[in-house]
Formats: structure tokens, C-alpha cells, sequence
């Protein structure tokens, strides 16, 4: 039989007392994320949320808006943005301890925090954005456009086609006009006995009549949807037509007419209506879901512009990313580059205008890709399609449309695996929309971190 003190450990005794450093700050090393989020905060306009709170000396002071701002921005750092993770991450964690200065907001507070003040902490990537630009790590040279479907906060169970609409309408009406009658001849039935009084609905009813209003205003947003679209669509559809009629070839079917009819298939989801069902690149599983956009600069991958569309397609995106970049960075990229997603002639003119040099790909360049570059001159009738494609098959053409996927592609990577933001926290396009630019604003604060570029101390 061994004796224990045969053996050499490390003491161990959990009743131990110990006494932690009086600075919190000796908890951590000197260049944990922690310290910098506290640095960089001090170098953002939040002026916007400190104007939302009142300067009265009544009840409870609030948590110091820095602090809170502060704990929200490290925790998508590290892909950790649910209030309840947060809260409980102020106890165990001795980074967010060390962030919250031992302070523990409850979940509640966070929650209430973020939803108050979503649209001044999105404004917030603006800044991130500049003081990556005064850290050296955007040059504007080469950029990058793609988008990636973010899951929205909704189940694909809880939508509705257009085409199931009406035969749900006509089920539930029967079924409310049933229950009215057996209502009524209930409350005659207890008038007869009792006398008269007030009666209230049934539950029963009440749902099913709360159902059948929701499922009609659900109808009238599609069809005027439809129709919206409709008015977008036959402006293309006659662009598309003069082109075709213009060509000296007149190859290919003619552009398909636009219809003012919904699409049967159109899904409403009743829990975020904004949402869309689109497929999920990795799973390709049908999901309710958002096109998340962004451009991202060569030199560091920092995004220079963002957006959330409803849109599966990609191909109007390309203009409303190019202008916010240009309100964001104060100047257009040399070059631009994007997947076949984004082509139209319409683009590639918009592009040129703006004397960027564009590498899209067309519907041909993959099945040309192992073709031989081309020789001579461009054809002088050539179409904008046709010249693009050229380009691509040229050395130097595939030579610059082969970094769009060491530019951009490994951003959502980033973003999707290793900071594990699959899945939006907020209902509706304006309310995603800002919590998509959170999530770039903490990527380009990530970006800048390791950078090793440190704010000046104050």
C-alpha cells in the first residue's frame, strides 16, 4: 500500500485564501483584446447615446454607457453576442470582469442597452473604418464584393406560401362562420335561461379570426410587393429588349416579360416578415435567411462598406455598395472584383463611369476558364458581355480575379466560423441591418488589434 506522502504535487486546497491584485488590470497581460476595446472606445463618438439618457438625479443611475458599450463590442470580438452570455460571462470570465470593472448588469439591461441604441452603435463602423485608415491597413487598390445568407431570427415552419393563402383563408372563414353560429345559439340558449347579458367570444374563435387577419394583411403585402417589383422590373425588361434588338447578331432568347401576378411559391413568414427563404450556401438547406454584403479592401481584408438585402440576387447590389463606400472612404477603389452573381452591363456602364477598373465574372468565363488568352484587338461591335469575358481570359484578367477569393471570401469565414455568427439576434431589415454593421465594425476592430496599431494614451 503506497502512503500519499510518497507522492509530489502541487499544493491543492480549495479553502485557500487568496488575495487578487488591487488593479485589475494586473489580471490579464498588457496586450489582451480587453485593454484595447477600453483604449478604443475612448476614441468613438458616443455622443448619440449619452443625448437618450436624462440628466434628472431621480432613481437608479444607469451602467456608464462606455462600459456597456464596451462589454457588447468584445463580446461579438469573440462571438459571444447573447445578453444572458454576457451576463454570466461577468462573473466567470475574467476578461468581461475585467471589462465591467466587477460591475454585473443582468441580461435584462443588456438587452434593453443593445435594442435602444442599435442604430448609434451601427453608425459606429464609420469610425472603425477610419481609424483602420489612419492605422495604414486600407490602400484602395484591389476590392472585393461578395455576400453570404446569415440565418434570420425566424423558423421556416412559421411561413406561408401565396399560393396556400387563399385555401387557408377559405378553411378558416368556414370555420370562424361555424363557430359564430355555434356561439350564438349558445348565448340564446343561456339568454333563455338566465336572461340576457354580455357574452365574449370564445377563445377558440378569437384565434381563429386573429389568424385569418393576419394571414389577409399577409396576402395584401405580397401582392403589392408584386406589384412594386412589377414596375422595377418591366423598366429592365425594356432595357434588356433594346439591347437584344441592337446587337447585329440578335443571339439568345428574348428577356422574359415581367408579371404583375405574385409568385405562387412567394413565402411570408409571420414571425420576421422581412425575412426570405433562400439557400444556405454550406448546408444548401432552404433557411429563412438575409444577403449579407460587403466589400473588403486587399491590403488587410478590412470591410469598407456593408449591407443586408432580401434579395437572393446579387446583381442590384452592386451600385448602393459602391456609393456607401465612396461616402465611407471619401474616394473610389483602381480595381473591383466580384463573382458572376454580380454581372449585368447595367453595373459594369455604372462601374466604368466611375473610372473603376472591373473584374466580374460572366456566365461563359467558368466554362472558358482553361481556354487559351485571347490575341488581337477587341472586336469593335463586341457587347459589354463579351468584352468582360475577354478580360477574364486575358493572364493579367485571371491573374487579379484570383485574389476576389483571398480578399473577401475568408471574411465571412472569419466572421461565420470562428466568431460563430450564423444567426441574426433582431427581427426586421432596418433592425438587421445594424446588427450586421456591428458585426463588421467588430471585425475591422479585430483587424485593427492585430495590426499591433494601439490608440495614443489621453
Amino acid at each position: 500500500m503506497f502512503m500519499k506522502n510518497q507522492f509530489r504535487f502541487r499544493p491543492y486546497n480549495p479553502d485557500q485564501l487568496m488575495l487578487f491584485a488591487p488593479d485589475i488590470k494586473q489580471w490579464l497581460p498588457e496586450d489582451d483584446l480587453v485593454y484595447f476595446i477600453i483604449d478604443v472606445i475612448n476614441e468613438l463618438d458616443l455622443e448619440p447615446i449619452y443625448r437618450q439618457y436624462s440628466r434628472g438625479k431621480g432613481g437608479q443611475p444607469a451602467y456608464h454607457p462606455k462600459m456597456m458599450v464596451g462589454l457588447l463590442l468584445y463580446a461579438y470580438c469573440i462571438g459571444l453576442p447573447s445578453s444572458r452570455k454576457i451576463e454570466q460571462a461577468t462573473y466567470h470570465s475574467i476578461a468581461f470582469r475585467v471589462l465591467a470593472a466587477n460591475q454585473h448588469p443582468d441580461h435584462d439591461t443588456m438587452a434593453a442597452f443593445r435594442k435602444r441604441h442599435l442604430q448609434p452603435l451601427a453608425q459606429l463602423f464609420l469610425t472603425s473604418l477610419q481609424l483602420c485608415q489612419k492605422a495604414g491597413l486600407v490602400n484602395l487598390g484591389h476590392v472585393s464584393l461578395d455576400g453570404t445568407k446569415v440565418r434570420a431570427n425566424a423558423s421556416r415552419h412559421k411561413a406561408m406560401s401565396y399560393q396556400r393563402m387563399d385555401d387557408k383563408i377559405s378553411k378558416l372563414e368556414a370555420q370562424v362562420q361555424k363557430l359564430l353560429n355555434d356561439a350564438e345559439a349558445c348565448d340564446r340558449h343561456e339568454d333563455t335561461l338566465y336572461g340576457k347579458g354580455r357574452h365574449q367570444l370564445p377563445k377558440q374563435l378569437q384565434f381563429r379570426q386573429s389568424r385569418l387577419e393576419r394571414i389577409r394583411e399577409a396576402k395584401k403585402v405580397i401582392e403589392q410587393e408584386a406589384q412594386d417589383n412589377f414596375i422595377v422590373q418591366q423598366k429592365e425588361y425594356k432595357k434588356k429588349l433594346k439591347a437584344k434588338e441592337q446587337r447585329s447578331d440578335h443571339r439568345g432568347r428574348p428577356p422574359k416579360a415581367p408579371s404583375e401576378k405574385p409568385d405562387p411559391k412567394r413565402q411570408f413568414n409571420f414571425t420576421d416578415p422581412d425575412s426570405r427563404v433562400m439557400v444556405d450556401g454550406a448546408t444548401k438547406s432552404f433557411q429563412q435567411s438575409y444577403n449579407c454584403q460587403a466589400v473588403v479592401d486587399n491590403k488587410a481584408q478590412v470591410i469598407l462598406a456593408s449591407g443586408v438585402t432580401q434579395q437572393t440576387n446579387d446583381k442590384l447590389q452592386v451600385k448602393p455598395l459602391i456609393k456607401t463606400l465612396m461616402a465611407n472612404a471619401g474616394k473610389v477603389p483602381e480595381k473591383l472584383s466580384a463573382d458572376a452573381g454580380y454581372f449585368s452591363e447595367d453595373n459594369c456602364s455604372f462601374l466604368q463611369t466611375q473610372k473603376i477598373n472591373a473584374f466580374i465574372a460572366t456566365e461563359k468565363t467558368n466554362m472558358l476558364a482553361n481556354a487559351e488568352a485571347p490575341r488581337g484587338r477587341i472586336p469593335k461591335n463586341a457587347s459589354i458581355t463579351e468584352r468582360m469575358t475577354r478580360k477574364l481570359q486575358t493572364i493579367k484578367g485571371r491573374l487579379v480575379y484570383a485574389k476576389r477569393k483571398h480578399i473577401v471570401e475568408p471574411v465571412f469565414g472569419q466572421i461565420k466560423e470562428a466568431r460563430q455568427f450564423r444567426r441574426f439576434s433582431f427581427r426586421g431589415l432596418k433592425n438587421v441591418s445594424a446588427e450586421w454593421d456591428i458585426v463588421c465594425l467588430t471585425h475591422n476592430l479585430l483587424k485593427l488589434y492585430r495590426s499591433g496599431w494601439r490608440p495614443l494614451p489621453t
